[in-house]
């Protein structure tokens, strides 16, 4: 390393990132006050304050060329990754203009079906100058969306929209209209848009810029007349921008009338048939204003208790099944007066998802005839996990033991093949074991060194999910209140609920609470390498660029770092 590279990267791991964070943050906690109050020239003055300073351009590099899952996906430039020369020299750069580079299109397949969606990749340094944006934007519209949007806004996540519904039906069976958006990314009506953001003029010209780019594909340039490129970092924001105001749209009509929105999937929900159908056309003519259009395939009108024409009772969901079953005195609801209702609202996986995880499952298994029996464990186990852990907030237990069942035939099948010149007795004996009282545990023998076992779908707790305050936001600074949140959400890995427990909220080396968004890392206090154990007592939860600080650190000291899986 020569002297020029050591010196800058000591500059760029010697600023002082904590304060940095907190002078950023306290600008944004004014701007998302400012509008919360209507004080325009106050947000913009705070805005504009915020994006010249040297301390917001730092914290957008590094969040794309640290922390970002995508940091080292190249854009039409080729750069994967910045020394920590080229960071600082980045931070120099980050002038809002009128021109931008066009992203380089990527082709990424939908979960469960043959389609395939898009992805727009920015350059590293126009997908920085987008984080430097969403810094001054985020907090002010933070303030103005929605109490029933939940998509894509920090600190609200898939199980909040769903405890909404819950929450809106749990008294009283309901129409509901369970609509889509056609191709809402790439079809938002630029020139709406901008005019609905209603920015400052230097942030109008770059984001106009960011929309126009054009987009590349292999060598081909295509021009970008509407719609904004999905995988960049602002996306998101300017969607949620683009279809803010439906909720409101329908209250003016029908005060009871309830719209609960995740992205562009949308529910209307209401006890009158009639209204529902006319918050549709409502809804369909306030979306042309934005150049946009309903999905005609993925819209359905039914009734959460009964039958609605030819549509079953319920409907789907951010890939759950809502719905209402007639049930006798003794297994009813009850109204706030205690009075029986007659059905009880079940919540459940969609049978959708429930057959596309169990064939994720078996395609792992049947891609891995040859692999042991431990390889097969450590790839099957994070995909159980994950998907238990995101369906365990609603009534799974059936679901999960069925996929446990479906799961044992397909490993019985995987065993029988390997040794098919054995018997039943041998198999069983090899592959399963006993624990805890359960004689069919698929695992390595426990006598290993290191041994594996297969986690089970129903050994998932089920722990009701409580909904997200309606207008509380991370950008109001009550810190214990989002990361408590964040440590009891359904898909926060075990052992990071648990450090954050015991590190109320924060990271261990740079001592400032955990916030939405920041990417986590469980790290061994002393290195495994060093002798150090693979438990509590030894782990750290930090901040991914605090965790390449402590790495660096560990390097220096002359131990091989290892790093916790997070989970």
């Amino acid at each position: 390393m020569s002297k020029t590279s050591f010196k800058t990267t000591v500059e760029w791991q010697s600023i002082n990132w904590r304060k940095l964070e907190r002078r950023v943050f306290k600008l944004q906690k004014r701007i998302f006050k400012a509008s919360q109050r209507g004080d325009v020239k106050a947000v913009r003055r705070l805005q504009k304050t915020l994006m010249k300073s040297w301390s917001a351009k730092c914290l957008a590099v590094r969040r794309v060329t640290q922390d970002n899952q995508g940091k080292k996906t190249a854009g039409v430039d080729g750069v994967k990754s910045l020394t920590p020369q080229q960071r600082l020299s980045l931070i120099s750069q980050l002038k809002l203009g009128k021109k931008a580079a066009p992203t380089r299109r990527v082709w990424i397949p939908k979960p469960g079906t043959q389609e395939k969606r898009p992805l727009g990749i920015p350059t590293i340094k126009e997908r920085a100058k987008q984080a430097l944006v969403k810094l001054a934007l985020e907090p002010e519209w933070e303030a103005r969306f929605e109490v029933n949007s939940f998509g894509f806004r920090p600190g609200r996540s898939c199980h909040d929209a769903v405890e909404a519904i819950f929450n809106a039906i749990r008294y009283k069976a309901k129409y509901v209209l369970d609509a889509d958006i056609a191709k809402c990314f790439d079809q938002i009506d630029h020139k709406a848009l901008l005019e609905k953001l209603h920015t400052f003029p230097s942030v109008r010209r770059q984001i106009k810029a960011w929309l126009k780019a054009g987009v590349m594909d292999g060598k081909t340039l295509f021009p970008t007349e509407e719609g904004t490129p999905q995988g960049g970092i602002l996306s998101p924001l300017l969607a949620n921008v683009a279809l803010h105001g439906m909720e409101n749209r329908i209250k003016q009509t029908f005060k009871k009338a309830i719209l609960i929105r995740y992205a562009d999937d949308f529910v209307i929900l209401h006890e009158d048939l009639s209204t529902v159908q006319k918050c549709q056309e409502i809804i369909a003519d306030w979306l042309k204003d934005m150049g946009l259009t309903l999905k005609p395939s993925k819209t359905r009108l039914a009734h959460t208790l009964n039958e609605h024409g030819n549509e079953q009772p319920g409907f789907d969901f951010l890939g759950f099944n809502v719905r209402h079953f007639p049930v006798g005195q003794h297994h009813t609801g009850k109204n706030t007066y205690g009075k029986p209702l007659g059905f009880k609202t079940i919540i459940t996986p969609s049978k959708a998802k429930q057959k596309e995880h169990y064939e994720a499952i078996a395609e792992i298994i049947e891609a891995h005839k040859g692999a042991n029996q431990a390889t097969l464990i450590k790839l099957l186990n994070p995909v159980i996990s994950g998907w238990s852990n995101y369906y365990s907030t609603v009534v799974s237990k059936e679901a999960f033991s069925h996929q446990d069942y479906l799961i044992f035939q397909k490993l019985v099948a995987w065993a029988r093949h390997r040794h098919a010149d054995k018997s039943w007795e041998w198999i069983s004996r090899k592959y399963w074991q006993t624990i805890g009282g359960d004689q069919w545990v698929f695992a390595t023998q426990l006598e290993d060194k290191n041994p594996q076992i297969l986690r089970k779908h129903n050994a998932t707790p089920i722990v009701r999910h409580i909904k997200v305050k309606g207008d509380a936001s991370p950008f109001n600074g009550d810190f214990i209140y989002w990361s408590t949140r964040m440590g009891k959400h359904p898909e926060a890995p075990h052992r990071v609920s648990m450090l954050l427990k015991r590190q109320k909220g924060k990271c261990a080396h740079c001592e400032l609470f955990f916030r939405d968004g920041d990417v986590m890392e469980i790290d061994h206090k002393i290195p495994r390498s060093q002798g150090g154990k693979d438990e509590y007592r030894n782990l750290q939860l930090l901040h991914r660029h605090c965790h390449d600080v402590k790495t660096a650190l560990d390097a220096a000291a002359g131990g091989v770092h290892d790093k916790a899986p997070n989970h």
